[in-house]
């Protein structure tokens, strides 16, 4: 792909997932908006394909997959001190982690905000996560303004490892796509769902119920 037409996908990108903006403001309630969810996942990996609206963008990295063992590479915390994923406060507790490309656009603001407020008392028994390239500075700003102060936000910004080492990377855009993981207490990958379009939301209710299923047999 030439230069320009990638920065031209970029920006379509950006301005169509809401990067001008987010719409976040101080208020505790978040107005909800109809966005479809999807019902199917795409593959983790080197040169598997996401759609945006239907243009195929290739995902990078070596591909998780359902019973792997989380990868142990460095995420940034607001304070820009390192901590591996594997190693999180809700180590040895079932875990949440939703993957987002931007938490300012409107469909990654939407999934953020059903992850903290949806999760139906979840967040007293498990970690919730949140994985995106945003510094983190930017994702500061996001929770304080969002009030969201039940979700460990996990930035990827330092050459986007995480997503290069699960295969969620989309390389082109320089984005993380959009998934949601449930992880176990020996750190396995028990549920995946990586959303085959990007625009769309990944079913984050059936992963609360398979996170609450975990809780229940341990």
């Amino acid at each position: 792909m030439h230069l320009g037409s990638l920065t031209i996908m970029v920006t379509a990108i950006g301005f169509s997932l809401g990067l001008a903006g987010c719409q976040t403001t101080a208020s505790n309630t978040f107005t909800y908006k109809d966005m479809p969810i999807s019902n199917g996942t795409a593959v983790a990996g080197e040169g598997s394909k996401i759609l945006f609206k239907g243009t195929p963008l290739t995902l990078a990295g070596s591909g998780v997959k359902i019973g792997d063992v989380l990868r142990d590479v460095k995420v940034a915390q607001n304070d820009l001190s390192l901590v591996s994923i594997g190693a999180t406060k809700g180590t040895g507790k079932v875990r949440i982690i939703s993957i987002v490309p931007s938490l300012d656009t409107p469909v990654c603001e939407q999934q953020t905000h059903m992850l903290s407020e949806r999760n139906k008392g979840l967040d007293k028994m498990v970690e919730l996560i949140t994985v995106s390239v945003d510094t983190p500075f930017a994702q500061k700003r996001f929770a304080g303004e969002a009030k969201i102060a039940n979700v460990t936000f996990l930035s990827d910004y330092r050459g986007a490892e995480f997503g290069k080492t699960h295969g969620l990377f989309l390389e082109g855009p320089y984005l993380l796509t959009r998934a949601v993981m449930v992880i176990d207490k020996t750190n396995t990958v028990r549920y995946l769902q990586i959303t085959p379009e990007l625009t769309q939301l990944p079913d984050m209710e059936k992963a609360f119920q398979f996170a609450r299923r975990l809780v229940t047999e341990s």
